[in-house]
């Protein structure tokens, strides 16, 4: 498994900074004026989903100003196919017990930081995360799925109309089954589910949660420190470096008492405080928005080296999922041309961030020309890769298809589109945001045809830990 990029970090990551002193982690809170409106848009996969919908803030049931789609009326829907990520989430116990351990220390120290009024600030700030939360669903989280069902049973009354059936499955994560039952809610009780209104939610790690599943993933990537050489040397470089010191500087602490880890744990509070109680809160006061989309970035090069196109394994282990997409719509297609009813008109699966950017790297979706490394922050700053705006909370890919009625070509009876965040997607192979079920089929061929979960997961014979090996 070769990185996509010919740079590399050399045969060994860059080491992680250890974590210095605990006087480090007060410091993180208290520094620049507020900003948090600035801030929004580059929380990565901590985001809102209305950042990426603007519209909703004003109206959550609104769907945009592009509802009215491109196709003709003659075109009825057959299958609806659509993998959600969760809702809006609280923070994990580990990030929740960095964030306890850096708050208390504030506390002791705030009483002789009048000279840094920031930290006395954020000593004021009330902890209330516990680590039994654990990435929990949040309420907000409950809302998001809630409505995302209410938004597509508008967008597709037909394919959600009354005594339809709807298949549903999940991660076997708890985030993601409240996020199935939450969406389930908001269906209402119309659909069929075979035994009343309620609906035992399938689990189903072996698609929403492949990653776990592929051995030569977790072993080279998920638990290889070299895959992220690239992380950790951009911690190291130069952008991070003017970051760390102002926020060092505004809580008056040699620069040497921070690292990169400890100014994100900072970030991310903003970012919870926004999307689970849509606060601005003193944590965000730390950064300015040149400060974010630095962080953006480091968490945008996790994301691509680890979920996006760092590696092969990472979008190759996903096909089990595209696989069993198609698998759904072909049947759908055979029954249609049988004549009889479609057995699976509805299927909503919940898994992850980590479900759904791999899936969207093998198809080939928000790559860009260069890779993502440490040492191209500047040239990436109008980069496609920006998992914010691809997979924030909520994020759902659908695969919507269609019946054609009074075609020219009988290739044309079938057609497909794909929404993105309840926006459409341009097909690669025809600029269109509507392709024939042939097209779409010829074009990912080899993708169906060729890529076998079992053989792509399966570890090298000969032990591979270095990332120019990889």
């Amino acid at each position: 498994m070769r990185p996509r990029s010919a740079s590399s970090c050399g045969g060994r990551a860059a080491a992680a900074m250890a974590p210095r002193r605990e006087a480090a982690l007060l410091l993180l809170l208290l520094v620049l004026p507020p900003a948090s409106a600035g801030l929004s848009g580059y929380f990565g996969t901590k985001s809102r989903y209305e950042e990426v919908n603007p519209h909703l803030v004003s109206d959550p049931l609104s769907l945009g100003p592009g509802a009215g789609g491109s196709l003709p009326a003659s075109c009825t829907p057959l299958q609806l196919r659509a993998v959600l990520r969760h809702g809006t989430r609280y923070p994990t116990a580990g990030q929740v017990r960095r964030l306890g351990e850096l708050h208390a220390r504030l506390l002791r120290r705030a009483a002789g930081a009048a000279a840094c009024p920031a930290a006395v600030a954020l000593a004021d700030w009330p902890m209330w995360y516990e680590e039994s939360l654990d990435g929990r669903l949040a309420p907000q989280g409950r809302r998001d799925m809630e409505q995302l069902a209410r938004r597509m049973a508008a967008r597709f009354p037909a394919l959600f109309a009354a005594r339809r059936r709807l298949a549903l499955a999940s991660s076997s994560k708890h985030r993601c089954l409240q996020s199935g039952a939450a969406f389930r809610r908001g269906l209402g009780p119309t659909l069929d589910f075979g035994g009343g209104d309620e609906v035992e939610v399938e689990v189903n790690d072996s698609l929403m949660r492949f990653f776990d599943h592929c051995a030569k993933f977790v072993a080279l990537v998920e638990e290889n420190d070299a895959a992220m050489c690239q992380v950790n040397a951009f911690k190291e470089g130069p952008e991070m470096k003017k970051v760390l010191e102002k926020v060092a500087s505004a809580l008056c602490l040699p620069v040497e008492e921070l690292n990169a880890d400890l100014v994100q744990v900072a970030f991310l509070t903003c970012s919870y405080e926004l999307a689970i109680k849509n606060v601005t809160s003193p944590w965000c006061s730390l950064f300015s928005e040149e400060d974010a989309k630095v962080l953006e970035y480091l968490n945008d090069l996790k994301q691509y080296w680890k979920r996006g196109y760092g590696y092969d394994i990472n979008s190759r282990s996903s096909c089990v999922l595209f696989q069993d997409i198609f698998q759904h719509l072909d049947k759908a297609v055979e029954e249609s041309k049988s004549s009889k009813p479609i057995s699976s008109p509805l299927i909503v699966q919940v898994g992850h961030a980590e479900t759904l950017q791999p899936l969207l790297a093998l198809m080939g979706y928000f790559k860009d020309d260069e890779p993502l490394l440490a040492t191209n922050y500047a040239r990436q700053a109008q980069r496609k890769f920006r998992s914010g705006r691809i997979v924030p909370y909520a994020a759902n890919l659908v695969f919507v298809l269609y019946h054609c009625d009074h075609v020219n070509a009988s290739q044309e009876e079938y057609q497909v589109q794909l929404l993105l965040n309840e926006n459409l997607l341009t097909f690669h192979h025809s600029n269109n945001t509507i392709s024939t079920y042939t097209d779409l089929k010829d074009y990912y061929k080899d993708i169906l045809e060729n890529c076998h979960f079992k053989e792509e997961c399966e570890l090298p014979k000969v032990n591979v830990t270095a990332v120019d090996e990889l």
